[in-house]
């Protein structure tokens, strides 16, 4: 009896054991592991800098990760391991990832019209064109305005937004013109609203912030009380690169899946041609811009541009990125206030992709 019993007992240590064992391999990912800086990494990154310095680029901060692990991190300037960093306009590809859960989560669908979520701020008159107007025209700024409206209505008090952005001309077949549009992504953070109840930055916090260990972040509202979408959003260095990360894993992270694997695969691919912000498709040429030598002509995502290199970036004013790079599993995340966004890409081109 004494045997039987002491063997039960062992037995059952050996089981407690081996569970507790299997529950330090699942140890989830709260931060980005970090590894030593490789010497051919660390010799790119010195010349890297220098370039930097040539350039008088006002670099911020820079992470580069590979394979998951953080292989060199630094921050300058006005840039801090733990602050948060202004985004502009890589704030879209968050919006666009509320959207992508939205549309799981069966709330809505890229065909939607855009008006049929604001029926009591319609114009008068609406034309074909504005009733055309989808979801997924919005995503891939191709809703047919000519000119962002963006500016404009910021700047007029008083006026609401969305009736605003639904008054404004539409003056191309939505599906066929591209015109870089932040207010239209303003309209995409008012219909996830519209739909679920919850301000965006709300929204994406269990959803999206908290399994990557990201604190609930700031992001700016309009006077209406609706997160700005297209711009507005604070985050830190290292929350850039594991949002590049998830991306990088189709939308994964600790064995879950965070975003749709779908929409991450449809958010990263060129949906439609594009050109930089302000320019008219037909003034590109003239401006001497070619697909060898600018990653602006990639073509456009959902919220995201393709780069050269077959890579692809979410991507803010004066120098925010969080640059994907598939066959390097790789991602490049930066901040800056650098007004030559093309020259700052360059640099990473030339010193830090040969490599990894």
């Amino acid at each position: 009896m004494k045997k039987t019993l002491l063997f039960a007992f062992m037995l059952l240590m050996t089981m407690s054991a081996c569970k507790n064992s299997n529950k330090q391999e699942a140890v989830e990912i709260k931060d980005l592991p970090r590894v030593e800086t490789p010497a051919a990494v660390a010799t790119a990154m010195d010349n890297y800098f220098k370039g930097v310095e040539a350039a008088q680029q006002d670099l911020h901060s820079i992470m580069v990760v590979q394979h998951g692990n953080v292989i060199y991190q630094r921050w300058l300037s006005e840039g801090e391991q733990n602050k948060p960093h202004i985004l502009n306009s890589v704030s879209k590809t968050f919006t666009s990832a509320a959207v992508g859960l939205a549309i799981a989560e069966g709330k809505i669908k890229l065909t939607d019209k855009l008006v049929s979520f604001f029926p009591d701020k319609l114009p008068a008159e609406q034309s074909d064109n504005l009733k055309a107007i989808t979801i997924r025209d919005l995503l891939t700024m191709n809703c047919g305005h000519d000119t962002d409206p963006t500016r404009i209505v910021r700047n007029t008090d008083g006026e609401e937004w969305v009736t605003a952005f639904l008054a404004y001309p539409v003056e191309h077949q939505p599906g066929t013109f591209y015109c870089y549009n932040s207010l239209g992504t303003y309209m995409l953070s008012a219909i996830v609203q519209q739909v679920t109840g919850e301000k965006v930055v709300d929204y994406l916090y269990p959803r999206l912030f908290e399994p990557l260990n990201i604190d609930k972040p700031e992001w700016q509202e309009s006077p209406q009380g609706i997160n700005t979408g297209g711009w507005g959003l604070y985050l830190k260095t290292e929350d850039l690169a594991k949002m590049g990360q998830l991306i990088l894993q189709g939308g994964k992270w600790n064995g879950k899946q965070v975003l749709p694997a779908d929409y991450v695969a449809e958010m990263q691919k060129a949906q439609v041609p594009c050109v930089p912000a302000g320019v008219k498709p037909q003034d590109a040429a003239a401006m001497g811009l070619t697909k060898e030598n600018s990653d602006w002509l990639q073509g456009y995502g959902y919220q995201m541009w393709r780069c050269r290199h077959n890579a692809f970036r979410a991507d803010g004013a004066n120098g925010q990125y969080i640059i994907v790079i598939p066959e390097k599993d790789a991602v490049i995340a930066t901040t800056a206030n650098i007004q030559d966004m093309q020259g700052e890409i360059n640099l990473i081109w030339e010193h830090i992709l040969p490599v990894l």
